[in-house]
């Protein structure tokens, strides 16, 4: 029977291994917080509690012909994944995963201007945070070559769904971009990117690597916008660029400033996953609730 290690077993991994249980499949999830591993044990899972920042504090784990979700987002600063690296440096001889899935993220691409961009397109990101996670695709890959283990790549677009929507951004009444400066971003929603893990580490073979979004851009703006009227909330005011890149937080003016379009036929024609989300409005809609109360 199949086995399952959840690296970074939050938000979409909490997704992936409540599915997994369903089908009466083995599931261990690695966790950075005692607190969460408990709610995780008394649902069932089996738990390992660590941090990836010091791997002399790593335990052994139990990989062994599992496959491998690998979840964990990269460290804060600097331009390699410090945290990635620490995991593939734990793996052991007699503990190798049948196959990895590493979810990374399509800022590893290079700026386009708003243009396409498919899985054959430059990684070369001018962002940080683009560049640790490419190196973690490198490390990983490595890993794979070196073992024998076939390791799968999704190259994931901004990820929405219920309890994460942009709340403090709307309530604060933060800037936005103008609509017409806001060139078209992507995303997907979490209950469609945990299917897509799935299919990956049914269907994906190594070497593979997938554009993940709903193939239905739109600006961060129209998003954002779109956010707050499923929310019944005001919308946010608009600035130009250069006023954004004055007043933005240096992360936020880097996803404003992103514009491109994911192309995402690869992942539709290999993984064969039927989308439930295909646009933001259908999107949304799953994942506000009911009675608008946004404190959730």
């Amino acid at each position: 029977m199949t086995k399952i290690f959840i690296a970074g077993c939050g938000y979409i991994g909490g997704r992936l291994a409540r599915s997994y249980q369903e089908s009466g499949t083995n599931v261990t999830c690695m966790v950075r917080s005692s607190e969460h591993a408990a709610t995780l044990e008394s649902a069932g899972f089996i738990t390992v509690v660590t941090s990836l920042d010091d791997v002399s504090d790593l335990p052994p784990l139990p990989l062994a012909d599992c496959v491998l979700f690998y979840l964990v987002p990269p460290p804060g600063g600097g331009i390699s994944d410090s945290r990635a690296r620490n995991f593939i440096a734990q793996l052991s001889d007699a503990e190798k995963p049948s196959k990895i899935i590493y979810m990374s993220t399509t800022s590893v691409y290079s700026g386009t201007d708003g243009g396409v961009v498919t899985e054959q397109s430059p990684t070369a990101p001018e962002a940080a945070m683009g560049k640790r996670r490419l190196d973690a695709e490198a490390a990983f890959r490595d890993y794979g070559t070196a073992n024998e283990v076939p390791v799968v790549i999704l190259r994931v677009s901004g990820i929405y769904g219920p309890g994460r929507l942009p709340l403090m951004q709307i309530n604060q009444g933060q800037p936005l971009l103008n609509e017409e400066e806001s060139g078209p971003s992507n995303r997907i929603h979490a209950d469609d990117l945990a299917s897509i893990c799935l299919a990956a580490a049914e269907n994906g073979v190594g070497g593979d690597i997938f554009n993940v979004s709903d193939g239905n851009p739109s600006s961060m703006t129209s998003y954002f916008n779109a956010c707050a009227d499923a929310l019944a909330m005001p919308r946010q005011p608009q600035v130009t660029l250069n006023e954004a890149r004055l007043t933005m937080s240096p992360l936020m003016f880097s996803y404003v400033s992103q514009s491109q379009i994911v192309d995402n036929s690869r992942m539709q024609g290999r993984l064969k996953v039927k989308l439930r989300y295909t646009t933001m409005y259908e999107g949304l809609a799953a994942s506000v609730p009911r009675s608008n109360d946004t404190s959730h």
